[in-house]
């Protein structure tokens, strides 16, 4: 990729300590008369989320693994790179101490022949979301860039979608994030909005142009079987790897240290489901999960929606499930791709790209939206109906721009099923997982707000938006950090009790809460701006 050679001087990994120290230290060196500021955590907190070269030690640890047993950190190469070269790059960046606490290493051909899980080296820096993820995730990175470009960090901004197109190049697609485990899937796409945050800013025609061939990669990899389901021409979450996923078994345990999958176990032999035959998924005879259980736990993983309910006790009937968030996702990748064309001056390409978005459009809206309910569901194809679980998603197509105005008015009578006193909450139903009900994440608050907006009902955005903006804050000034998940239901950040499956601590930082909290923010009245910064303080 070459494209660019910058080093950057970054600070020490993230933990609640440091990020409370961060600011701290803002308030220290600020005029005494000012208010403790939010959105000044966030800029500072910026740093104390990057990791790069310079630092490689620090980004090497995973807290969900152990090391070598000589305490070394895997930091793995890919096989297109000449790893000598690399090396001899990086111990120019590293200090010598730090150096001899990792174990560089050229990526096995075959991922069996991996004796360790390991960090995958990336080019340029990067902002890790927090907490247990020290590493640099698919789609929380796009939401992490929208807050970089609002604080002028446009270096840091590009190196992200730089890191994204040298994945595509070097290891085949966006990854989920860049650990070894994670090397058998994606997660949602997002690359075609970050090429273009950054192109926005600095109108590079020649930056789009080298960006382009990795994008029209990325996006055959989405519409190519297994991902492509031929019965509809839509798309769907596949997870290219068998069994159980390794970062499951390794970290994901509740406190009498029973992993996700024993719990679901356990969950199948006391429970009747009729969402799916269970006998796809749970041998009852054995009590054993099936090969088909795991694939379907990993592919719910690539669409980041890990887990919920939503196709489906622990998602995992998700394979045979063409979603609206991804095939929405997929839909402006067509039509961001053609507006890449264009400003090349490549229009007879940019059509045919404009004429898969609307062909996209017209299925998803024949097939997904449920004119009885009012919403957009997601579809199964196999047994060609939608699955009636309301779920924030919904608003994906608004914020996409293909739905008509009447489907938006219907999807805004029926936001009472979601708005609740700090936001809107994920879906309607408790289910004891994270993207369920009572809680509510920034993502899907910014592109519920958003796709509002683009319909025309800015009041209710702008309702939604200091609910879940005065929710956050107020857990900020109560503790002194940023977190990844809220209970909008009941108005706190103490979820953890609540969270029965899958991780269930709320990690702090957190990359895209910061993000979408200032692109919320700036988009507020100046009056809401002055009576949430003055409300609590």
């Amino acid at each position: 990729m070459g494209r660019r050679v910058r080093f950057q001087k970054l600070a020490a990994a993230v933990s609640c300590s440091a990020l409370v120290a961060v600011f701290a230290w803002g308030q220290a060196h600020a005029p005494v008369t000012q208010t403790p500021s939010i959105l000044q955590y966030i800029k500072q907190t910026w740093k104390v989320l990057t990791r790069s070269n310079s630092n490689l030690a620090t980004a090497a640890v995973d807290p969900k693994f152990h090391p070598e047993a000589d305490g070394r950190w895997p930091v793995y190469i890919s096989r297109t790179e000449d790893v000598q070269q690399v090396e001899q790059k990086l111990r120019q960046e590293i200090p010598p101490s730090a150096f001899k606490t990792i174990h560089l290493l050229p990526l096995p051909a075959d991922l069996k022949n991996l004796n360790a899980q390991g960090l995958l080296y990336l080019p340029y820096p990067y902002v890790v979301p927090g907490g247990r993820f020290n590493e640099m995730y698919g789609w929380d990175s796009y939401f992490i860039q929208i807050g970089l470009l609002r604080d002028k960090e446009l270096s840091l901004a590009q190196d992200m979608a730089d890191n994204f197109l040298y994945e595509v190049l070097n290891y085949g697609k966006v990854l989920n994030a860049n650990r070894t485990y994670y090397l058998t899937r994606s997660q949602p796409p997002f690359l075609t909005q970050m090429v273009l945050g950054v192109y926005r800013q600095t109108h590079d025609r020649k930056y789009l142009e080298t960006a382009l061939p990795e994008i029209e990669k990325y996006y055959q990899f989405w519409t190519a079987e297994p991902h492509l389901t031929p019965q509809t021409g839509l798309s769907r979450y596949w997870d290219m790897g068998e069994g159980p996923a390794p970062e499951v078994v390794s970290a994901e345990r509740d406190a009498e240290g029973h992993t996700h999958y024993e719990l679901v176990k356990q969950y199948f032999k006391t429970h009747r489901i009729n969402d799916y035959d269970v006998n796809e998924y749970y041998n009852r005879a054995t009590d054993q999960l099936t090969p088909l259980f795991y694939k379907g736990d990993r592919s719910m993983r690539e669409s980041g929606f890990d887990p919920s309910n939503r196709f489906g006790p622990f998602n995992i009937d998700i394979i045979h499930y063409d979603p609206v968030c991804l095939n929405s996702l997929l839909y402006l990748m067509e039509t961001q791709t053609a507006d890449i064309l264009a400003t090349l001056g490549r229009g007879e390409e940019a059509r045919n790209w404009r004429d898969r978005a609307q062909r996209r459009g017209e299925i998803i809206n024949r097939l997904m939206w449920d004119e009885k309910d009012g919403l957009y569901y997601d579809y199964d194809f196999v047994n060609k109906r939608v699955r009636h679980y309301p779920f924030l998603t919904t608003f994906y197509p608004l914020w996409a721009g293909f739905a008509s105005k009447e489907q938006a008015a219907r999807i805004v009578k029926n936001l009472p099923l979601f708005e609740k006193m700090g936001g809107l909450q994920t879906s309607t139903y408790i289910s004891g997982n994270q993207w369920d009900a009572p809680f509510g994440w920034a993502p899907l608050q910014m592109i519920a707000v958003e796709g509002l907006r683009r319909y025309g009902y800015s009041q209710d955005a702008e309702r939604i938006s200091m609910k879940f903006l005065s929710l956050v804050r107020k857990e900020f000034l109560r503790q002194g950090y940023i977190v990844e998940k809220y209970d909008v239901v009941n108005g706190g950040s103490n979820v953890s009790g609540q969270i029965h499956f899958g991780y269930s601590a709320n990690q702090a930082g957190f990359g895209w809460t910061n993000a979408v909290f200032t692109e919320l923010y700036d988009k507020l009245t100046p009056e809401d701006q002055k009576r949430l910064l003055s409300n609590g303080s």
